[in-house]
């Protein structure tokens, strides 16, 4: 008898969330629930924008479906897009920001002066936040690959997967799907994606093995490389 194929999305793009004040203020947000800020706001517009032009208006026949975090934050970028294209945004925990304990909501230059080798550790991926209840880097990108693999096995090939989160989850996911946390365990090889931007995989397929291809990272919207993206005089629509 023949093997089942082993079916999946066709295409994942995994989006971090638009700016929030904490954000502007150079705070840790981890697990804190907050909002956009206003900049925030216009960023994931131009997002949406950007993501539908690309990769659903291009493929009128191929489906969609949106995964998010349950965060604010990252409902609020998710919803800039599905809205647009009229489908439902499916909440899910594990797409929640590595949470990083008794750091969360504190600024780098208090960390640097109340904890300065611990933050210090942190800096150089040596783990001084894990003596102040941070959440590992290897667990956070384990319920984030298997958050990813799990919707991923409810599309056939010809859906696209889009996953709305959070910059250290993105980065964890992909360091340890593609296996470079193993390699190098400081978790220090993938660099910050910029609010609003994303990273896309697609399926190999049975040529080898079924497994993700990386694509692109840290991607965002032509405006994203202008001095706009940060400070929008006057949004544009």
């Amino acid at each position: 008898m023949p093997v089942e194929a082993d079916v999946r999305a066709r295409t994942v793009t995994l989006v971090r969330h638009g700016r929030t004040s904490y954000n502007r203020l150079g705070m840790v947000q981890g697990s804190i629930d907050i909002p956009l800020d206003e900049v925030g706001l216009w960023q994931v517009k131009q997002s949406a924008k950007a993501l539908i032009d690309l990769y659903v208006r291009r493929q009128p026949e191929r489906r969609q479906l949106v995964v998010s975090s349950d965060l604010e934050r990252a409902m609020q970028t998710a919803h800039a897009f599905a809205d647009g294209i009229g489908v439902p945004v499916h909440a899910d925990p594990r797409l929640r920001e590595r949470d990083f304990g008794e750091f969360e909501g504190k600024t780098a230059e208090y960390l640097a002066r109340n904890y300065p080798e611990d933050f210090e550790s942190w800096c150089a991926g040596l783990g001084g936040e894990l003596n102040h209840g941070a959440e590992s880097h290897e667990h956070t990108g384990t319920r984030g690959m298997n958050a990813v693999n799990d919707w991923a096995h409810e599309c056939d090939e010809n859906t696209d997967l889009f996953v709305f989160s959070h910059g250290a989850l993105i980065e964890n996911t992909l360091q340890v799907m593609f296996g470079i946390g193993e390699h190098f365990p400081d978790f220090i090889s993938v660099t910050t994606m910029r609010n609003a931007h994303w990273a896309r995989l697609y399926n190999a397929g049975i040529h080898v093995d079924n497994r993700w291809i990386l694509s692109d990272y840290n991607h965002g919207p032509a405006l994203a490389d202008t001095e706009y993206w940060e400070n929008p005089s006057q949004p544009l629509e």
